[in-house]
């Protein structure tokens, strides 16, 4: 289906305020999408494109059609104030943001790579540590607190040298919880898929926590996912639609860049998001999902959205509507 602004923008506020549904995609600032979500006239500095310009306006523009983004850039370094005002400016005051809490907090053993430096190999300090969450994290985003949806904790696929077993993990969470501040939406995001047991979700049912829901490379669909969680389970819904299971970030990259057009269609991701949102009309407003979709799934995130929102307005017949 062709991907309209004006159409997608009527759903999707449609979608947030009358059944409490926040989608939108991860992140924003993909060239690739000049000529279907972008206008690439609106960044043209003289005859020529702008990167900077692009870089620094186009969440502008793509909040003239969606009301929600995930922020993928506050998961490598902590949020600064000039960053957060900044999308602040850019959106209208209806507007949301999930964002994903840093790595610093999420991650127990820092990858061996150049990048961390001294630090490559070595056990985190801060894995988990509350304090840096609500000093280095919260804080910093209280001034903005009304237009936050959810923060995300993902958790990077562990190593029997992180956790020997799942319910180590699932304690060290569970203490995790119980110490920060309450007052925020809060979601898990695992990459274990043995750790999918319910003692995990007893405990975040406990800390009113939701599962992320991701469809991930190494991770059962979010279809298999809701015959273990199912949605009603949890205090609010969360769904990431990353990576087909069985493919890599890196294979994604080399054959879906510049994220142009669909190259490769994930059926059981389409079917599960059309199930999120027949949840989410039969539940109404106060009980808020979030979906947020990758270009790594299918080549182009705003493609998958426009088709699935357009299959899903014809097997509801009189929900949604672009009228």
């Amino acid at each position: 289906m062709i991907f309209e602004r004006s159409r997608i923008a009527v759903l999707t506020r449609c979608l947030f305020e009358d059944y409490g549904v926040a989608l939108g995609t991860s992140s924003w600032r993909y060239q690739g999408w000049c000529g279907v979500l972008y206008d690439e006239d609106r960044y043209l500095w003289g005859t020529h494109f702008s990167k900077k310009r692009f870089h620094e306006h186009c969440l502008e523009e793509y909040a003239e059609t969606f009301r929600s983004v995930c922020v993928d850039a506050t998961y490598y370094a902590l949020p600064k104030k000039t960053f957060l005002e900044g999308l602040i400016e850019a959106v209208p005051d209806d507007f949301v943001f999930s964002f994903k809490v840093s790595d610093e907090i999420t991650m127990r053993t820092f990858p061996k790579v150049a990048s961390f430096g001294e630090r490559a190999g070595k056990e985190n300090d801060l894995f988990l540590s509350a304090g840096l969450l609500e000093m280095g994290f919260l804080r910093r985003l209280e001034p903005i607190r009304e237009k936050v949806g959810v923060l995300i904790f993902e958790f990077s696929h562990f190593l029997p040298g992180d956790f020997e077993h799942g319910r180590d993990f699932v304690e060290a969470l569970d203490d995790f919880f119980s110490r920060v501040p309450k007052g925020w939406r809060y979601a898990v995001e695992i990459r274990n898929q043995n750790w999918l047991h319910p003692e995990y979700f007893a405990m975040l049912a406990r800390h009113g926590v939701a599962h992320v829901y991701n469809q991930w490379t190494r991770m059962p669909t979010i279809l298999e996912q809701m015959t273990l969680h199912p949605l009603e389970a949890n205090p609010f819904v969360v769904a990431r639609y990353l990576l087909t299971p069985g493919r890599s970030h890196e294979w994604a990259q080399d054959q879906f860049e510049p994220y142009h057009q669909i190259k490769e269609i994930d059926p059981d991701a389409r079917a599960s998001m059309r199930r999120i949102l027949a949840h989410a009309r039969q539940s109404g407003p106060e009980r808020k999902s979030y979906l947020y979709v990758g270009n790594e799934l299918e080549g182009n995130a705003l493609h998958t959205i426009s088709d699935v929102l357009g299959v899903a307005m014809e097997e509801e017949k009189g929900g949604l509507t672009a009228e």
